[in-house]
């Protein structure tokens, strides 16, 4: 006879596939993180062989966020028609073959309709890959969503490695992102049969919990109303946008602050945002653990915090040590803000499967290109080390924002 722990611990077991169909939608987003990382070390190759400047490098490199804010809002529809694993498939193999595209461009037009052409891709795979990563999360009545763009993080040092090995060995770009191409597109159709069948609903999680003998994921409770539904997505967006900012200011500013204005060494100044994203990928790791216990409403909220106050006192009391720091905390921090957004809208009542998360994606990207000229008018008008204040600006704004994520995601 089995004692009452078993019992529970057979009763709370997800169904059977989803192990899985967790694995293979693992693989995609692994997937979509290595192919576009691979064709960044080859750029200073294209740019020598199509002898650009600067400035049409910059165009074409533009194409790509060009390309995914133009397609991206097409992707709840293409999901409700096509299921998230077709799409996400589908959208992956069509992402290689515009990577190739560019590696192989003969002329900057063709390079940039490429990068338009990938980055078009790419948005779509993107929602698809997340809507059916928490279709599977639902199953599993617990957070797992965090672990998924953990994935996703190794993933692209995986084809940043590959990339750059290719280069070492002068690999030509074509012959390298051909094999990279192939790899990846072979690896997405081998994972589909594992993703999950049957068309996108609302019921997944609720159909395991009744099963389960347990309520469903505790969603946020939304007020009734158009008005009030869509105040709640407006607040997920800026929440999403928030990590995108930070994310977007280690990449884009903490090696010149580090060299130019803190007069850093050139092998120190990108230990910024080897820090950022290497704290990011560790609270993604952990923050599927810490959502379960506390919800995504605390974590978002300890979240803000830490990034509020790490990178606040760096910017405060700048020193090189104390900003490498700075940006460890502010990537710690926002490590689970988008992938609590994006289920937070998934979620959300009134709304069609992948509506929400269309939404919440397609706008985090528009955060991604206003930010850069937003914290460049700032440095040109005062400093980079006021531009850069945006980052424990975000950490607040997520503070007074998180109210609208749930508190708990399972009793």
């Amino acid at each position: 006879m089995n004692s009452p722990s078993t019992t529970a611990a057979v009763l709370s077991a997800p169904p059977a596939g989803s192990g899985r169909a967790r694995a293979a939608v693992a693989l995609l987003f692994l997937t979509n993180g290595a192919l576009f990382a691979n064709l960044l070390p080859r750029y200073p190759a294209i740019v020598e062989e199509l002898r650009l400047s600067n400035a049409e490098f910059g165009l074409a490199v533009a194409a790509f966020p060009l390309g995914a804010l133009i397609a991206g809002l097409a992707s709840g529809a293409l999901i409700r028609r096509f299921r998230s694993s077709r799409v996400a498939v589908a959208g992956t193999i069509l992402t290689s073959l515009g990577i190739l595209g560019a590696g192989t461009a003969p002329s900057w037009a063709v390079l940039a309709a490429a990068l338009f052409f990938a980055g078009a891709m790419d948005a779509v795979t993107d929602v698809a890959q997340n809507a059916h990563g928490l279709r599977v999360q639902r199953l599993y009545q617990r957070s797992i969503i965090n672990s998924l763009h953990a994935v996703w993080s190794i993933g692209a040092v995986l084809g940043g490695l590959m990339g750059a090995a290719a280069a070492g060995l002068n690999l030509a770009p074509g012959i390298h992102l051909s094999i990279s191409a192939a790899l990846f597109a072979a690896l997405t159709l081998c994972c589909y049969r594992f993703l999950l069948r049957g068309p996108e609903t609302d019921d997944d999680g609720a159909a395991a919990a009744a099963a389960d003998g347990q309520p469903a994921l505790d969603a946020p409770k939304a007020a009734r109303g158009t008005a009030a539904k869509y105040g709640i997505l407006a607040a997920l967006v800026l929440i999403a946008t928030a990590g995108a900012l930070v994310e977007d200011a280690g990449s884009s500013w903490s090696a010149i602050y580090l060299s130019d204005t803190l007069e850093a060494a050139t092998t120190v100044a990108g230990l910024g945002f080897v820090a950022l994203t290497g704290a990011q990928f560790i609270g993604r790791l952990l923050g599927d653990r810490l959502v379960d216990r506390f919800g995504q409403r605390t974590v978002a909220r300890a979240g803000g915090i830490i990034a509020a106050g790490g990178m606040g006192t760096a910017l405060l009391v700048p020193s090189i040590p104390g900003t490498i720091l700075g940006f460890a905390a502010a990537g710690l921090g926002v490590a689970t803000l988008v992938p609590a957004a994006m289920h937070a809208a998934d979620e959300l009542p009134g709304l069609r499967p992948g509506t929400g998360l269309t939404m919440v994606s397609w706008l985090m990207r528009v955060g991604f290109l206003v930010s850069p000229p937003v914290v460049g008018a700032i440095a040109d008008a005062a400093s980079l080390r006021a531009g850069l204040f945006v980052v424990p600006l975000a950490g607040l704004l997520v503070l007074a924002l998180s109210p609208v994520l749930a508190k708990r995601t399972a009793s």
